[in-house]
């Protein structure tokens, strides 16, 4: 028995199949951890959801930015749609709202107590120790999974607030959460999200860090295991885990046995072009 975390796949379908064939997986005895962004600019996204969700409770996912996104458009913001999207053959599946039901149901944080370890996305920021991250994913979970998804929706997009306040309600709390487990990399040395930059760490702007370098972080001392951050790649340091290793882009796969820390990975064709 074991368990793998697997990095963003983004609908690379067959650099999974064969990662997982790689690592041996055998779904009546392993795990599969995914550290979200399922679907989204790669070119299987489709089949990638189905299979997942086949899975069953062999399989355990985040929610990301483009998950949290293909709801979202499928719940009407087709404004936000860009044309590097390929959700369309999801959109138009005859089995598309028993697969986004299960999607939207999907948690924003997962922690194993046996382990000792915490997947997310994206980031914490630095104010949240691991039982107030828990408390906010919480919050957007049950939001997500009430009458009052189609109205969080409409209001999930922005930038604002950048700093956690206890104080923060409503629209502006819930963005405020989503933004930190769905998109965050940077922030600045006082504690703010820096949403706008995207690159490698030493390519950001002056004053701005990885959210898992501010000084005085308050979940410094838990194993957090995340994706989204494929110029960062795999970085193994302490209790961080990242394993978004750029597959859509031509990169690798990554799984991560959790138990021993083993890497293994699948070299991939590139189904994008940086930048697009």
């Amino acid at each position: 028995m074991a368990t793998y975390a697997i990095g963003d796949i983004q609908g690379c379908f067959e650099p999974l199949q064969a990662l997982l064939q790689k690592i041996d997986f055998d779904p009546q005895q392993d795990t599969l951890w995914f550290t979200g962004d399922l679907v989204n600019r790669g070119p299987n996204s489709l089949e990638t959801l189905r299979y997942i969700k086949g899975l069953g409770s062999a399989a355990i996912t985040v929610l990301g930015n483009h998950d949290l996104h293909l709801l979202a458009v499928h719940e009407g913001q087709q404004k936000f749609q860009h044309d590097s999207d390929t959700l369309t053959p999801i959109l138009q599946a005859d089995d598309r709202d028993e697969l986004l039901s299960w999607l939207r149901h999907q948690p924003l944080l997962h922690h194993d107590e046996q382990l000792q370890m915490t997947m997310i996305h994206a980031g914490l920021p630095p104010q949240w120790d691991l039982a107030l991250a828990r408390t906010a994913a919480a919050e957007v979970e049950a939001v997500l999974r009430s009458e009052d998804y189609l109205d969080f929706f409409n209001h999930m997009y922005g930038n604002l607030p950048d700093v956690w306040s206890d104080k923060l309600q409503g629209h502006d709390r819930l963005r405020f959460i989503v933004n930190c487990f769905t998109r965050l990399r940077f922030c600045t040395d006082h504690g703010k999200l820096a949403l706008s930059a995207k690159g490698a760490p030493g390519t950001q702007p002056q004053g701005m860090r990885p959210w898992f370098q501010i000084s005085g972080r308050s979940s410094a001392g838990n194993s957090i295991i995340f994706g989204h951050w494929s110029t960062l790649g795999l970085h193994l340091d302490d209790n961080v885990i990242s394993l978004d290793t750029g597959c859509l882009w031509g990169g690798e796969l990554t799984a991560l046995r959790l138990e021993d820390r083993k890497v293994f990975n699948w070299n991939c064709e590139q189904a994008m072009r940086p930048g697009i």
